[in-house]
């Protein structure tokens, strides 16, 4: 099983990764926000997740980063 970590405090919640994701289990949080007052993105369901890395290879800003 792969790992999705993300730098909260840096993303800005453009919904790339979201878009990207194959498995769609991305997605932009309704409430948790980071202290710049983006709404950041969030893997709801890691057991689905199948390391592609496309949300990361997709982000412009590099926060994320993906673990198999």
């Amino acid at each position: 099983m792969a790992k999705i970590t993300i730098s909260k405090n840096l993303c800005k919640g453009c919904g790339l990764c979201v878009e990207a994701c194959p498995k769609k289990i991305m997605q932009v949080s309704k409430t948790a926000s980071n202290d710049k007052g983006y709404f950041v993105a969030e893997c709801v369901d890691m057991s689905q997740c199948i390391g592609c890395a496309f949300c990361a290879t997709t982000c412009p800003d590099c926060v994320i980063t993906v673990e198999k």
